[in-house]
C-alpha cells in the first residue's frame, strides 16, 4: 500500500485524498523548472492542476514569488490547502477550486506550471478522480494551450510535463498560441529503457530550443550524478 504521506527535506506532502500521489517526473519537473527560475525568479507563479500542492511547493522552496494553484478535484483541491497550510510558505501559497477551462486571471502570470491530466484514448480505471487527474478526459492539450495562453502574459513562459511521445502534439497546438519551445528535458529511466516523459520550457515569441537529457538510473541501478544533483535539495535521502 502506498503512503499516505511524502516527506521532503522542507516539506511534508499529504496525499491520501489525491487520486495522483508523489512520483519521480512530476519531482523532476519542479527541481528543473525551480532551477530554471533561480536565475531570473518570476514575479508570481500560477499552478494548473495543483493536485497535492507538489509543483507549488517545490518552487515556493526556491524562489520568493507568490504562488497561485487551481485545482477542480474537491478532494486534491482539500489536500492542496492543507499541505500549503503546513509548509514553511503558508503565506505565499494559496489554492484556488477552480477549472481550468474557465479559470481567467484579473492579472496575467509571468510563469505557469503544469503536470496536466495526460493519458489519451487509454485503458481507464474505475475511479473517476484517478481519470480526471491521469487521463485528458476534462482538460484536453487544446484546452490546456488556450488556459495557458489566457493567462500568460504577454513575456511570460511556461513549464509542462508530459509523456514523451505526446509532446510533439502539444508543442504544434502551443505554437498555434505562439508559445515556442525553448527548453526541451527529455527522461530517461535507465540506459535499458527509451524517453518516456519530456518537460518543456515554452516561452511567448520566436526562440532557439536546447535539448537536454536526463538519466534517472545507471546501468547499476543507482541514481545518476545528474539525478541526484537535481533532486538532492528536496529528496530527504540523497
Amino acid at each position: 500500500m502506498a503512503n499516505d504521506y511524502f516527506q521532503f527535506k522542507q516539506f511534508t506532502v499529504h496525499q491520501q485524498r489525491a487520486a495522483m500521489r508523489v512520483c519521480t517526473d512530476a519531482c523532476i519537473q519542479g527541481a528543473y523548472t525551480a532551477r530554471y527560475l533561480r536565475t531570473s525568479p518570476p514575479a508570481r507563479v500560477l499552478d494548473i492542476g495543483a493536485g497535492t500542492g507538489l509543483l507549488s511547493l517545490m518552487l515556493a522552496q526556491a524562489i520568493p514569488a507568490p504562488i497561485d494553484a487551481i485545482e477542480l478535484d474537491a478532494d486534491a483541491f482539500a489536500q492542496a490547502g492543507e499541505n500549503f497550510a503546513a509548509s514553511p510558505w503558508a503565506q505565499r501559497l494559496q489554492v484556488i477550486h477552480a477549472d481550468a477551462r474557465q479559470f481567467n486571471a484579473a492579472r496575467p502570470y509571468p510563469f505557469i506550471i503544469t503536470n496536466p491530466p495526460f493519458f489519451i484514448n487509454a485503458l481507464k480505471s474505475g475511479k473517476a478522480a484517478r481519470n480526471t487527474a491521469m487521463h485528458a478526459t476534462e482538460l484536453d492539450f487544446a484546452a490546456l494551450a488556450a488556459a495557458i495562453d489566457v493567462n500568460l502574459s504577454a513575456d511570460g513562459a511556461c513549464s509542462v510535463l508530459l509523456p514523451y511521445d505526446a509532446f510533439e502534439q502539444f508543442r504544434v497546438l502551443a505554437a498555434n498560441k505562439g508559445l515556442e519551445l525553448a527548453i526541451k528535458l527529455d527522461v530517461q529511466q535507465s540506459p535499458r529503457h527509451g524517453f518516456f516523459r519530456t518537460v518543456g520550457i515554452f516561452k511567448r515569441g520566436a526562440v532557439n530550443t536546447e535539448m537536454e537529457t536526463l538519466l534517472i538510473y545507471d546501468a547499476q541501478n543507482q541514481y545518476t550524478p545528474d539525478f541526484v544533483a537535481l533532486l538532492k535539495e528536496y529528496y530527504l535521502y540523497l
